[in-house]
């Protein structure tokens, strides 16, 4: 008797938490396979080529600075923000596959920055850039490129990348631009093969502030761009995983002074603070690995009864201090169209998402539930502790790029804040 066809959720099941059904994988092989047969062939002009691990080659035209660059191959679905995906720090120890074809279309600006320095290690996309048509734009984005010293390529099957990707899970891959096209592929491929992962690798001390400061300014609009945030009702002390800066003017725009401590601050230099609440950033690497300095601290601002908003990795590190575990993924999230279910309120938003770790749903303790789902895998998106002012979420409420569906989160935090 033929088998019955799967349904949409038994099909969710299947790839959850980034889990592929095998004929997936049987093509994804099959693609990869074509891919380093077609290693030797060199095109005309090519004077770059990304060499995954496993010997799959790309060339390509270079563009930007003119480097080699080592690291986990990941891919973003989002059709805006190139610039401020380039610059949070969540992905540093990655190359960013963009799926959308006109990248550069708004040039490059001061404005669209999430850091001061890109902790990305370069970029992929099928087109040549696009020259800027955007009122905004104060250069091309290839000279930003280079002057942020991030290589990229240009001129490759980047669907047949993100397949690749998509199931078989983020390879490990060297990304090279050399100009003179000087390019040694098995030497790319050994740097490749030779490169860790980001299981049990903190980044988190890489992209953190070298030491405390204050945060005042406010979110973007029309009329003046970045002005002042609202005057501030309370203090929040916001631990630095690798913050966005975004995340940061939501807070003061919501009425918040903030001050940004390192992430290895301890709990006793948070408490003399004396905050209103403590703000857990998003961050890029391991959480299990951060969370052997993030974790006691944390620890100790919970037994405070402080109010707790967390980010992302501040999410997967409040779920670690709570005694919850966390995994990597198969494939991870990463675009600004993701659907998120509030279990609470029924409610689906739209989310802007970068991880490739996830808290195990199985693994939260009691007195702790899971507030939010993914509607496209099924992996836990947010948590609360009952009774306590503790809440986070794995996607990014602020929506730099994305939608802002989940801004009322920052007004949760101010609510919490205003009872305790």
């Amino acid at each position: 008797m033929a088998k019955a066809a799967k349904t949409p959720s038994q099909a969710r099941a299947t790839r959850k938490e980034g889990m592929v059904p095998a004929r997936a994988g049987v093509q994804a092989k099959t693609v990869s396979a074509n891919l380093r047969a077609a290693a030797t062939i060199r095109p005309a002009g090519a004077n770059a080529a990304l060499v995954l691990a496993d010997g799959t080659t790309f060339w390509g035209r270079g563009l930007g600075a003119a480097a080699q660059r080592v690291g986990e191959v990941c891919f973003n679905t989002s059709i805006t923000g190139y610039q401020e995906i380039l610059t949070d720090p969540s992905y540093a120890g990655q190359i960013i596959t963009f799926t959308f074809p006109h990248i550069g279309i708004v040039g490059a600006n001061d404005e669209d920055v999430e850091a001061a320095t890109p902790a990305a290690l370069g970029l992929v996309i099928r087109a040549d850039i696009t020259a800027p048509s955007s009122w905004r734009a104060k250069g091309h984005l290839d000279p930003w490129l280079k002057s942020q010293r991030l290589p990229g390529i240009s001129g490759i099957d980047t669907r047949a990348l993100a397949i690749r990707i998509r199931d078989l899970g983020a390879p490990t891959g060297a990304l090279a631009h050399a100009p003179k096209g000087k390019i040694d592929i098995e030497a790319l491929a050994r740097r490749a093969a030779l490169w860790p992962g980001l299981e049990g690798m903190d980044l988190a001390k890489e992209v953190t502030c070298a030491k405390p400061y204050g945060w005042a300014g406010g979110t973007w609009s029309m009329a003046e761009g970045f002005g002042p945030g609202s005057s501030p009702r309370f203090h929040v002390v916001a631990m630095d995983f690798g913050a966005k800066r975004n995340i940061l003017r939501c807070l003061a725009q919501a009425g918040c002074r903030v001050t940004v401590v390192p992430a290895t601050a301890r709990a006793r230099d948070i408490l003399a603070r004396k905050p209103d609440g403590v703000f857990l950033s998003n961050g890029p690497g391991d959480p299990a690995a951060t969370g052997t300095y993030a974790v006691p601290a944390i620890q100790g601002v919970l037994a405070a009864g402080l109010p707790v908003f967390g980010i992302c990795l501040g999410h997967q590190l409040l779920a670690l201090a709570l005694g919850a575990k966390t995994e990597k993924m198969g494939l991870g999230h990463r675009g600004a169209n993701h659907p998120v279910k509030d279990l609470r309120t029924g409610k689906v938003e739209i989310t802007c998402q970068n991880h490739g770790f996830v808290v195990v749903s199985d693994s939260l303790p009691r007195g702790v539930e899971k507030t939010h789902v993914s509607l496209f895998d099924g992996s836990l998106e947010g948590l609360r502790v009952r009774g306590k002012p503790v809440f986070s979420v794995q996607y990014h409420p602020e929506a730099s790029p994305g939608p802002q569906d989940s801004h009322y989160l920052f007004a949760r935090f101010i609510e919490m804040m205003e009872k305790a």
